[in-house]
Formats: structure tokens, sequence, C-alpha cells
């Protein structure tokens, strides 16, 4: 780890609470450098990059440390220790993982890079990296209940995941690579070798009805060409869930398809594809043998597992999603203690709420003015889309979707774009009637204060049987007749009820 210097900040530090955060993660295929943008609850990348250098190809037939792949790993890390430090890191972390664990020459590669780079280098055990990538689950669904399964070129991770907490975990070489150089491209002969590692792991039952999170860039790979098959509307990775039935049909299609049919796919990396059948094969394989509900994708892993593993515990107990929405109120928001105030002044309209509901609707309130500043005319589309696709911890598909169309309808109110609709078919009749109502809700309360603070203060919403009522002060001018009255008649239809305004 380096320890940046602490005098001045650079000018990459500008206008930042605290400094960035770089891990340097030496894999067997490919070397990466992650620059965070701070210690956060969500990290947040000010900076990534890859390098494809092929450490460990070969390293299942030889025992040995790949050449060429060596020298290329000397070049990518000596840039981005020179990267991490100009850009003013705190802290850097470099990793290695299962290839130079297992080489023979592993501890020689080591120690040659440390003296070209001047850093130390962590090697990672399998329990390491394993605990690492639950971590790395954990932080962006603190719920995760089931099996991860982290798969890269040189090893297998899988950890059972519950309440927190990790338990029953193993590495086995199974990466991709070593998994296609022990096969030579033999689909029976791959299927062996995955059946003589996974023999015996009777604990990955553990994870029957609940989850299998699947971690790594094959299994991204995979997530997309899922995407492409169902025609799904949202091109989301992280969090995509569909059940295990629909996995095992789905990844047995795409186990089928030729290399020609595979490079069409949008967004699916070209050097991915020779990896995917395996990949394919032996998530079908995890799939049968732990026996989950569903399917579930994560695009957070063992890096983020180390960031999350060194926040401090009062960040690590914060609630990602609001934790992030709260931050862009800070950041972005003309007046962010506003939202707070809109989440109490519209709670009557959603009584007997679940705990879930309420942070959602929590959520949105925090949003409800970010996208202040976007263009008039596209501002509910751009906030719509931007609330769908932003790097948000801790939201499934259905409640990402949710919370984009409820701060589409605090801009606009209607149903717009083949986008939106697409989204509303995420969700049934129920939550599309909430988001719909949480939006207007929003709307009406920005209208009537401007969204200027302490306003509503003078004024009430109330569910009266049939009728939605809102109170306004007598005497405030901010209240004048006709400004808001359209609006609270769209959001009394929206809820069934009849409008009434009580002044005085």
């Amino acid at each position: 780890m380096i320890q940046a210097n602490s005098g001045a900040p650079t000018g990459g530090d500008k206008g930042r609470s605290s400094r960035p955060v770089g891990i340097v993660d030496i894999g067997s295929n490919s070397v990466r450098l992650v620059v965070y943008d701070g210690m956060h609850r969500t990290p947040l990348p000010l900076f990534n990059e890859k390098a494809i250098c092929g450490l460990g190809v070969g390293l299942e037939r030889s025992g040995r440390l790949n050449p060429e792949g060596v020298v290329l790993t000397f070049v990518a890390v000596a840039r981005f220790v020179r990267l991490a430090v100009s850009m003013g890191v705190e802290r850097l972390d470099i990793v290695a993982t299962a290839a130079t664990r297992d080489a023979e020459d592993g501890a020689a590669f080591v120690a040659e890079l440390e003296r070209r780079c001047g850093a130390r280098v962590r090697v990672l055990s399998g329990s390491e990296e394993a605990e690492l990538a639950a971590l790395g689950v954990l932080c962006s669904i603190p719920d995760a209940d089931g099996l991860v399964a982290d798969l890269g070129g040189g090893s297998l991770e899988l950890i059972v995941v519950s309440d927190g907490m990790f338990s029953e975990h193993a590495t086995l070489p199974l990466g991709v690579l070593r998994l296609a150089d022990a096969a030579g491209g033999n689909r029976e002969a791959a299927a062996a070798v995955i059946n003589r590692h996974l023999t015996g792991l009777d604990w990955m039952r553990q994870a029957r009805g609940k989850a299998l999170y699947a971690v790594g860039g094959s299994w991204r790979a995979l997530a997309r060409l899922c995407i492409e098959q169902m025609k799904y509307p949202l091109h989301v990775l992280d969090n995509f869930a569909i059940s295990r039935a629909d996995a095992e049909n789905l990844v047995g299609i795409i186990a089928q398809q030729s290399r020609k049919s595979l490079e069409k796919v949008a967004g699916v990396s070209s050097r991915r594809i020779p990896n995917l059948p395996v990949a394919a094969l032996l998530l079908q394989r995890l799939l049968d043998l732990a026996e989950p509900e569903r399917l579930v994708f994560s695009i957070y892993g063992m890096r983020e597992g180390l960031f999350f593993k060194t926040m401090p515990a009062r960040l690590r107990r914060q609630d990602p999603l609001i934790s992030a929405c709260q931050h862009m109120a800070r950041c972005a928001g003309r007046f962010p203690e506003h939202g707070e105030e809109l989440m109490g002044w519209m709670s009557p309209l959603f009584p007997n709420e679940t705990h879930l509901q309420r942070r959602l609707r929590r959520a949105a309130c925090l949003l409800g003015d970010v996208f202040w500043n976007e263009h008039p005319d596209y501002r509910a589309e751009q906030a719509f889309l931007r609330v769908l696709r932003l790097p948000f911890m801790g939201l499934d598909h259905r409640e990402r979707a949710g919370l984009a169309l409820a701060v589409y309808h605090r801009y606009r109110g209607d149903f717009g774009s083949d986008m939106v609709l697409q989204a509303r078919q995420l969700l049934d009749d129920e939550r599309n009637r909430r988001a719909t109502a949480v939006g207007l809700a929003l709307r009406l309360g920005h209208t009537i204060s401007g969204g200027a603070p302490d306003l509503l203060r003078r004024s009430t919403l109330a569910v009266d049987r049939t009728r939605l009522v809102l109170s306004l002060a007598a005497n405030e001018p901010a209240f004048a007749p006709g400004v808001f009255d359209r609006r609270f008649e769209k959001l009394a239809s929206a809820l069934g009820l009849t409008p009434v305004i009580q002044r005085g």
C-alpha cells in the first residue's frame, strides 16, 4: 500500500471532502486500476482503466506465469502507480490474485514488481479473495442472502452470505483461463473438470431457495446476452435478476451459440467471447448444485469489497441508496433540506407503507430537486434516464424503475416516451400507481413552495374518506389562488380522491 504524502492537495482534489482511494488489481487475465472519488458509502470510480496482460495464460499446463504477461504487467502497474500518485490518492492498495498466488514463480514476480514500482504488492489468499468478493456484494446489497460466486481468469471463489455476514467458502482453480486450458476446448472435458472440483461442496445448498450472486467479467458478459435474448427493457447489469428456470434456459441457449452469433451482441467484448462457453457451462452446474430461487448478477466484487473493508464503521452502517441520494441533494439540489420536508409533508398519503416503500419514497424526495438545471423541455426525460442508469447501490430493477418513474412524474406527470413505457412494464399496477402518486405529490409540493424550505410547514395534506384535503395557512402570499390547483387535482385523481382546498 502506498500512502500519498500529506502536503497540499493536487488540482484533482479541489472541492472534495476526502481524497481519492486507489486499488490496482493484478488478475490472471487483466490488470486494472480503479481510483474511487474519496471514502463515501457508495464507491464512485473517478478513474477506471484495464490492461489485458494474460498473466495466467498457460498456467494450468506450465505451472508458471506467462512470460509475455509478466512484461506487460510490469508496464501496466508502473503506469497505474504513476497515475494514482499524480491523482493525489490517500492510499493505493496493490493486490494480486490467483495466478500470482498459484504460480511457481509468483514470489519472484512479486519481488521484482515491488522493486520496479516502489510499492508493496499484497498477494491475496484464496479465503481472502472469497471474503472480499462477499464484501463487494454486501457493499451493494446489504441484505444479500445466498451464495456468492466470483469467477475470474484463474479461480472461482464461492462463499455463503446471510445477515451481512459470510461463512463457508472455497477457492477453486476453475477460472475461465485455467478451465479452458485444462479442457483443451472440449466441452465434455470441461464438464468433468468442473464436476471434480465441485463434488463434495454440499454447503452450497445453503443457497437453495435463495439467490446465487454471479460476479466477474465473464458472467457480466453472460448477463448482457441474457438481456438481449429476453429483450429485457432495462439495460443495467447490476442487480439484474432472473428466476433459476429462466437462467438455466437462457444460459443453455447461450452455451450453444456460435462465436459469430455472440459477436453480434452489442457491449460484449470480443476478448470475452472465447471463454463464454466454459463460463456458461460452469454457471449451469452451479445452478444445478446450489438450487437457488434466482440468479442475480452483481457488478461489484473483490475491489469494492476491499474498499468496503477499509471504510469507517459509521459509513458501512449507512443505507447505500439513501446515502447516495443525500450526497446528490447536497451537491446538486437548490435547497437540500427541502427533501426531508417533502417526505414528512406527503406522509399522510401513504399510511401503512412498508419499510421498503418508505425508503424508496424518501429516496425520491431527496432526488426531487437534483435535476432543476436541466433544460425545461427535456428535464423529465433526463431525470428519468439518469436515475434509471446511475450507479445506485441497494436497488433491484423494479425498485430502480419505480424510483425513476417517481422522479419523472415530479417533473411532468405523463407517460411520454417508449423508455418510460418499458420501465412501467417492470412494475405491477400497484407499484405504477404508487410511483405516479409520489411523483405528483413531489410536483405539487415543489410548486406550492417554489422549492424553498419552511413554506410547506404552513400547509398540510390529509385524506378524509373519499377526499384529499389540502389545508393552507390564511394570508400567506406564497399560496396565491390558482397557482397550483391543477396539480393538486391531478394528484387527487391519481389517488382516486376528490380534491378539496381549505384556506385559513
